[in-house]
């Protein structure tokens, strides 16, 4: 057998042949599957946006119907000019709520798409707003249980570096007992000096 040539496979291709079409398949296979994996997720993320866009619809619709009540008991109060801002305001949030009960996932990204390129100073500003928020609410909800885990240290467990410089009555800032009896504010076991 010569160097470098194929063996003859018995169905008459060359076994590397064969090899690189088994690769193939599998490739074609492989592409094939995350192909249909990709529209699943797809099809799933769809029906959620489209769910919870009718859910939201169903919520500023019922909030446009409040506004609208808050607009009709100030006319009958005879305030004209904020009855017809809450009329106004009402009108909008039902125009958005119809919105999102009516257009379908397709609709809707298409329009995110369209306001991006349209006015991208309008999501970047949106996007900033969103951080913010974020950031924020991450802060607060950080702080409670930071907090909530201070207090729930076992005895004699030093503080965190991070924890507030508030200590508890009764202890010193390095966590010594302080003497109520002594009045002054001196350890417990310290003698005057």
């Amino acid at each position: 057998m010569a160097i470098g040539h194929d063996v003859a496979a018995p169905n008459g291709g060359s076994a590397t042949e064969q090899a690189q079409e088994k690769v193939q398949d599998a490739g074609r296979q492989a592409q094939q599957q995350a192909q249909q994996a990709a529209g699943q997720v797809r099809d799933r993320i769809r029906g959620q946006i489209d769910q919870r866009s009718t859910d939201a619809g169903e919520q500023i619709t019922s909030q446009a119907s409040d506004i609208r009540t808050v607009a009709d008991q100030l006319r009958e109060q005879g305030k004209d000019k904020p009855a017809q801002l809450a009329e106004r305001a009402a009108q909008q949030t039902e125009r958005v709520g119809s919105y999102l009960k009516q257009a379908d996932s397709d609709k809707i990204l298409g329009d995110a798409e369209d306001l991006a390129r349209q006015r991208p100073w309008a999501v970047v500003a949106g996007g900033i707003a969103l951080g913010l928020a974020a950031s924020r609410f991450l802060k607060a909800s950080s702080a409670g249980r930071y907090h909530h885990s201070a207090q729930h240290l076992a005895p004699g467990t030093p503080p965190s570096p991070m924890a507030s410089a508030e200590q508890p009555t009764g202890q010193t800032a390095h966590g010594a007992a302080v003497d109520p009896s002594l009045g002054d504010g001196r350890h417990a076991g310290m003698e005057s000096q």
